[in-house]
């Protein structure tokens, strides 16, 4: 088979970057081990973050850090066996994370956020996935003065700065927006700009049913079987060949499966996350997605349930589950809403892929011609998947990409 490009990670990015080079008449096969947005884009908490302009840093206080080391939270669970391992990528982390250089890489971070909506809708109303969005936000809510507080500082510097739209709640108002939450909560902000998805994976498969009607191909294969030609690039996947003149890989945290053989050497490390269905008690209903801003935990009202998802956890990427920040979560989470039984008979787990800067990887490879990179998008894979797609998917076909993406080039980590 003979294509224009091969994109290989069939997760939000991967299918939205086959997509979007389909959208301007390319021949496209995507490939993946699995199906179709079976990975990390499967279980996420189904924001599309238009507010996300601040990338999440390392915490800088050493009173956090000593409290985060004790390793008994919601929002953070590392092991101890991954430490050695993670060390670098942590270090740089830490030091891209101190006041002055995350609101650097902020500045360079919000051009991609601020075009998240705008592409995400394109796709979805050529894809006739409207039924999956709720346009109307997200919701904090806090437990103390003190965070609510600095919460809205943060808040009203980023409407000052880049111009997102947030709503201070009081104890009524979240009462009124949440009948069935628990008084626990002394305020809230609520989001206004952010789009809330109701299966994150049904949106997946909605734009590769549109990709493929755009004459679009997806095989199954291994990564591991690509190699370089004369021409450009070749893989084995289905049953055959397939020969293009452009790759991409949004492999995710599974990358470096294709780069590392290349003899590019990214720092990326992995923040694990799990969830888990419920049903409810009582006739509760959720009508929002709503994060517990202390705890560190979100409920979400998903379509197969309220969908109870984790913060970050450090640990090597192929490692067996270890969910005790679900559980956790869940003890603290059935105190402010009546949430009935699991529906899942095992908790989910997925691998975000994350840069030192917190920054993706967008663009083309230094020393391959025809290879093009596209990973690394942490927390806001699902976010960022159509204006990624759409940015690189300008830059293969030679026009000018919808934003600058230099601050996202490979070259950036000496590769």
């Amino acid at each position: 088979m003979i294509a224009d490009a091969i994109v290989l990670g069939a997760g939000i990015i991967g299918v939205s970057t086959a997509l979007q080079l389909a959208r301007r008449g390319k021949s496209v096969v995507l490939v993946d081990r699995r199906g179709p947005g079976e990975e990390t884009s499967y279980g996420n908490a189904g924001l599309i973050q238009r507010e996300g302009v601040v990338p999440y840093g390392f915490p800088q206080q050493f009173g956090m850090i000593f409290r985060y080391a004790l390793n008994n939270r919601i929002d953070a669970h590392y092991h101890w066996r991954a430490i050695p391992r993670v060390t670098s990528f942590l270090a740089k982390y830490w030091w891209n994370s101190n006041l002055s250089r995350h609101q650097m890489i902020a500045r360079a971070y919000a051009p991609l956020i601020e075009h998240s909506i705008s592409t995400h809708n394109e796709l979805i109303e050529e894809a006739g996935a409207q039924d999956l969005i709720v346009k109307q936000g997200w919701t904090e809510v806090f437990r103390t003065s003190a965070k609510r507080d600095g919460e809205l500082k943060e808040a009203f510097r980023l409407r000052e700065e880049y111009g997102v739209s947030f709503r201070e709640l009081t104890p009524v108002d979240i009462a009124e927006q949440e009948p069935s939450l628990s008084r626990d909560f002394v305020g809230g902000l609520k989001w206004e700009d952010p789009w809330s998805v109701r299966d994150p994976y049904a949106l997946t498969m909605a734009y590769l049913r549109l990709f493929e009607k755009l004459g679009g191909r997806f095989l199954r294969g291994d990564a591991k079987r690509l190699s370089q030609t004369a021409s450009g690039w070749r893989i084995v996947a289905g049953e055959g060949i397939v020969d293009a003149k452009d790759v991409v890989v949004a492999l995710g945290p599974w990358s470096d499966t294709v780069t590392k053989p290349l003899g590019y050497r990214f720092l990326v490390g992995v923040k694990r996350g799990y969830h888990m269905h419920y049903g409810t008690e009582g006739g509760a209903k959720l009508n929002g997605w709503t994060m517990d801003a202390e705890r560190g935990y979100f409920l979400a009202p998903m379509k197969q349930g309220i969908r109870l998802t984790t913060g970050a956890e450090f640990a090597l990427r192929d490692a067996p589950k270890t969910p005790v920040q679900l559980d956790r979560a869940e003890d603290v989470a059935r105190t402010v809403f009546p949430l009935g039984q699991r529906l899942d008979s095992d908790p989910w787990m997925g691998a975000r892929p994350c840069t030192p800067d917190m920054m993706p990887v967008i663009g083309k490879a230094p020393r391959h011609k025809g290879l093009w990179f596209g990973f690394g998008h942490a927390h806001h894979g699902l976010t960022l998947g159509p204006v990624t797609g759409q940015v690189l998917a300008e830059a293969i076909v030679g026009e000018t990409p919808l934003i600058d993406i230099s601050a996202y080039r490979p070259e950036r980590f000496g590769a």
